[in-house]
């Protein structure tokens, strides 16, 4: 009997017990921005356990086949009952489920090699993820790569008190965000609780592939998925597509002129879905985009706004505790808020403080900025500004960076305007300042 499994329980080992050992091990966090795993074992196990009892309803499933409402949360919650079931020595559960999995998502490949192994332990022993002759290396890496993934994603969701760090705030008529953390292979979708002071509210959470080289994009063709905050920018259906990019697309504003000045370029990252014979992709597999099944995607896009839904991707997200994160808030709030006192008040040299040094927009650097300010304020009486609809994205990236938007109403003795603008704020020495300013 030992035999007959020993690979599966080797691979059980690997997700069930490698996940857990994970949690029970790993110090505890220093800061609050630190990674930290939401449930339980405890309550990973009651949640695996339930499987067994849903199980007992019924389903117009072939006969022999569990039913197909056994999970809602994709097939995560499913892959660990699996394991569960083989990890305790019950194979003709973990075949009955695996048969379920594949019932629901016919392509699963994943699914489909833990059923062929299943089958297989039961002739002669298997000594590797993947028994059959002919199995490719490479694939039955990809999906073991997969397995790992998954399983440990819905064994460490980020506690319900704690949100992503770069969702500062979001503007009133954007309605969700989505976060992408590339380390775990997850993209999580936020709304916008605007009965809470806009606060961001866990919605969900999908597997996700990336770049095959990884993430922190630089070039054109390196294979990697850029990091930074983006935006939405256009909505192309399965009609206008090769059959590669799934049931649909969204491009993002990749390179944006952070990346521009950081001197990294590429075009063509997209949030899309998976080939029609395809489920699902190996955890990294794409050219640079973020791609997701394409049930997921058409969840997903349900709830994108193009020209608003922020996308932020990081190769590991940091989570802030939810004091601490309206802490970071209200420091930027009140920083924007002076730069807009400031520019009222005709103190040009004041004004010019929020600047870095390294500040510059599409045509000026700082010292002509500066000049131009201090020619155009001289003649004004009175300056009035406005500003609305103001998100603030928290950069990913290593320096201390955010991206403020805002629509801009400017009013002088001599001139009146609206703008929607995009401002990124850089803290030196302690303070923040303006290091790039344009349209957006």
């Amino acid at each position: 009997m030992l035999s007959r499994k020993l690979l599966l329980l080797g691979l059980a080992g690997c997700l069930v017990g490698g996940a857990l050992a994970y949690q029970l091990k790993s110090p505890k966090p220093e800061s609050a921005t630190a990674q930290r795993p939401a449930e339980t074992q405890s309550s990973v196990l009651s949640t695996l356990a339930s499987l067994g009892s849903q199980a007992l309803g019924t389903s117009s499933a072939p006969e022999g086949i569990l039913p197909a409402t056994l999970s809602d949360a994709g097939p995560e919650a499913q892959l660990a009952g699996i394991f569960k079931e083989i990890e305790n020595n019950r194979l003709h559960n973990a075949l009955q489920l695996t048969e379920n999995l594949l019932y629901q998502y016919p392509n699963y490949r994943l699914a489909h090699l833990i059923k062929g192994d299943l089958l297989l332990s039961r002739t002669h022993p298997i000594q590797t993820f993947g028994a059959l002759n002919d199995a490719p290396a490479d694939k039955v890496a990809d999906l073991r790569a997969e397995a790992v993934v998954r399983l440990k994603a819905y064994r460490e969701k980020p506690e319900a008190d704690f949100v992503p760090r770069y969702l500062l705030q979001m503007q009133p008529n954007q309605r969700y965000a989505i976060v992408v953390d590339t380390k775990r292979s997850r993209l999580y979708l936020y709304e916008n609780d605007k009965s809470n002071d806009g606060r961001p509210r866990f919605v969900a959470d999908y597997y996700i592939t990336q770049g095959k080289l990884g993430a922190e994009k630089l070039v054109e063709g390196d294979k990697k998925t850029p990091v930074g905050v983006y935006h939405v920018t256009a909505n192309l259906p399965r009609q206008q597509l090769a059959d590669l990019y799934g049931s649909g697309a969204f491009p993002i504003n990749y390179p944006n002129e952070w990346d521009k000045r950081q001197g990294r370029n590429g075009s063509g990252i997209w949030l899309h879905g998976t080939p029609s014979n395809t489920f699902a992709r190996p955890p990294r597999a794409s050219d640079g985009c973020v791609v997701l099944t394409n049930q997921d995607l058409d969840a997903v896009a349900k709830n994108l706004q193009v020209g608003l839904t922020p996308v932020i991707i990081s190769s590991s997200v940091e989570w802030l505790s939810l004091d601490d994160w309206a802490k970071e808030r209200s420091e930027l709030n009140k920083s924007i808020s002076a730069w807009r006192a400031d520019w009222e008040s005709r103190d040009t040299e004041q004004y010019l403080k929020h600047y870095s040094k390294r500040f510059k927009s599409a045509d000026q650097d700082y010292e002509q900025f500066a000049a131009q300010k201090k020619q155009v304020n001289a003649g004004k009486e009175w300056i009035k500004v406005k500003v609305d609809n103001l998100s603030v994205f928290r950069n990913p990236g290593k320096e201390d960076v955010v991206v403020v938007t805002f629509d801009q109403d400017y009013r002088s003795n001599n001139l009146s305007n609206q703008m929607k603008k995009r401002q990124y704020w850089l803290r030196e020495d302690g303070k923040w300042k303006i290091i790039y300013e344009g349209t957006a």
